[in-house]
């Protein structure tokens, strides 16, 4: 019986929040703007990550959480970093927005990073990445109307966004997508 309860409750949470996330009405801060004129607070929040000092560099966009059943893939997320420097950034964007799975704090995130992955590629401060109050980065990276080529939902952590190196939004890659697959390596060639 407790079991029946805590799953119906878990499905009406689950449809409020797909409810509520399908019919949000967001104010396009980004409209006009390109990618390049994005900015976001780093982790530690003393630094800006300016996305304009990536010109002439992909970059992959990716929601990262600690605690999903995706979190290994800060493990590829790394080596397809440390491989590809000279042409790829990649960024993670802490979200707690799905399942609160990111719910520690910057230094928590950034310890559990380094010490289980050894992550060294750039992590922002932690944002939402769809609803009311999206980041403006994601407003972008979301809205055909600003990224120029689709519409996305994110629907979950460790979906991943490429840019090419001139600003232009390239393609999504679902969570299942892995760091080191062919489907983003061929974007690299």
């Amino acid at each position: 019986m407790k079991t029946i309860i805590i799953t119906s409750a878990l499905v009406l949470a689950t449809g409020f929040v797909l409810y509520s996330f399908k019919n949000r009405k967001i104010e396009n801060s980004t409209k006009g703007k390109s990618f390049y004129d994005l900015t976001i607070k780093s982790l530690d929040g003393k630094t800006v990550i300016n996305l304009s000092q990536f010109k002439g560099k992909k970059v992959l966009c990716v929601n990262v959480a600690s605690k999903c059943g995706y979190t290994p893939q800060y493990e590829g997320l790394e080596k397809l970093y440390e491989n590809n420097k000279e042409k790829l950034v990649i960024i993670g964007f802490p979200c707690n927005q799905f399942m609160y799975q990111e719910s520690g704090t910057a230094d928590e995130i950034a310890t559990f990073c380094k010490k289980n992955y050894g992550v060294t590629f750039p992590l922002s401060e932690k944002i939402d990445v769809k609803g009311k109050q999206q980041h403006p980065i994601y407003q972008w990276l979301t809205n055909k109307e600003t990224n120029g080529v689709k519409d996305v939902d994110v629907k979950w952590n460790f979906g991943k966004f490429l840019i090419d190196e001139n600003g232009k939004f390239l393609e999504y890659f679902p969570s299942s997508t892995v760091p080191l697959g062919e489907e983003i390596a061929k974007y690299l060639k």
